[in-house]
């Protein structure tokens, strides 16, 4: 298992900058940029399709490397442009028909929402939200009362929302959509890289996620997941291309068998080279260890902002990971996010755009978003308390 130390010195922005700020994008770890340069200087050597073709073991490495994260197999996986690029893509695979029903919960990710509601308004299918608990996140029991009674064709969860410490119990919903025989998509774009994910424990037929963030990816890239049950079934893009099928006649095609259906052709393969690196970086680390120290860095950060006089932290939920909000009235976000950049400290202003449910049910307009990875210190989160004390 790397030192603390070792891992920032493998990170080197970590010299200039107090970087709280992974759920939006993580610092990279230099064998992940030197890979995305590498490939980059292939390019301009050589060309880009035969640069391409020369990399053409390395690329399947990619799959390789994701399924081993999920522990799923390498014909599950297909490469994204993001997150949300893999979310569209697993949406636009069901044939759906007025009437249709979706269930999610209240803490789904924005652009989530926004496209369950684009397909309410556009198609006429029906949107359903699972109440919260009192203590937060999602009523598991209302969730599964609604699957019974609705039918839905989709049950979609956010396992971390963007605007929030909370963890979603995706492995139990799970169990409910694979007894009710209902699809089950999962948003791992916060918890892939800061978490274990076992994709036959969680019971999921898509998964996506990005590599941005916890994952310390590049960006520009993501990953979806695929089950057996997927592919088995026929579901594709609604718009697939000559790579995820094959034109067999002039009014003819032939779907992939595998994920590669999800993708399309054209792809940036430095950045999917990057990926690959990162991918293997973080199980050399070791999950179960980022999964333990970014916790303890995280309940830090709750623990000292706590104590600022007038400053409420708002995250809630069972069990929480290491997105930490807060809002303080005393606070404006322009001048908080000057205050901290003067002091080299990245965070992020989370806004009700992100979560018109969640804030207003806390009856804030606006968090404070601070995200520590397992390169940061204890020493940094002082730090960045003493700041805040004086905001």
């Amino acid at each position: 298992m790397p030192t603390i130390e070792q891992l920032r010195a493998e990170t080197p922005a970590c010299a200039q900058k107090i970087h709280l700020n992974n759920a939006g994008a993580s610092l990279q770890p230099a064998p992940v940029i030197e890979a995305v340069h590498r490939h980059l200087d292939l390019e301009s050597q050589i060309g880009g399709y035969e640069a391409a073709d020369a990399m053409a073991v390395e690329k399947w490495g990619f799959y390789t490397s994701i399924a081993q994260l999920l522990h799923a197999k390498p014909h599950n996986i297909a490469f994204s442009a993001s997150a949300t690029d893999a979310y569209a893509k697993a949406l636009s695979a069901f044939p759906w028909q007025a009437g249709d029903v979706i269930i999610t919960t209240e803490n789904d990710y924005s652009s989530n929402q926004i496209a369950f509601l684009s397909l309410q308004k556009r198609l006429g299918i029906k949107l359903l939200r699972a109440r919260n608990l009192p203590s937060g996140g999602v009523d598991v029991d209302d969730l599964e009362r609604l699957v019974r009674l609705n039918r839905p064709r989709l049950v979609a969860v956010t396992h971390v929302p963007t605007n929030s410490g909370l963890v979603q119990p995706i492995a139990a919903i799970g169990k409910i959509c694979r007894e009710q025989e209902t699809w089950y998509l999962v948003d791992a774009c916060q918890s892939a890289g800061q978490m274990e994910l076992d994709v036959s424990s969680i019971g999921c037929d898509f998964l996506t996620a990005t590599m941005r963030k916890y994952m310390r990816g590049p960006r520009g890239a993501g990953f979806l997941f695929a089950s057996d049950r997927v592919l088995n079934a026929g579901l594709e893009l609604l718009l697939p291309d000559m790579h995820g099928a094959d034109w067999t006649g002039a009014d003819e095609y032939v779907t992939a068998k595998t994920a590669k259906r999800f993708e399309y052709w054209e792809m940036p393969i430095a950045l999917l080279l990057g990926s690959k690196v990162a991918v293997d970086y973080a199980l050399e680390v070791g999950l179960g260890f980022a999964e333990t120290r970014i916790n303890q860095l995280a309940q830090l950060t709750r623990q000292l902002l706590a104590e600022v006089p007038g400053v409420r932290v708002l995250d809630e939920g069972e069990q929480l990971c290491g997105i930490v909000t807060a809002h303080a009235n005393h606070w404006e976000p322009k001048a908080l996010m000057e205050k901290l950049h003067s002091a080299n400290i990245n965070g992020r202003i989370a806004t009700r755009a992100a979560a018109q449910i969640d804030f207003s049910q806390k009856g804030v307009e606006w968090a404070l978003r601070l995200s520590p990875h397992y390169y940061n210190t204890e020493e940094e989160i002082h730090c960045l308390a003493e700041v805040l004390q004086k905001a």
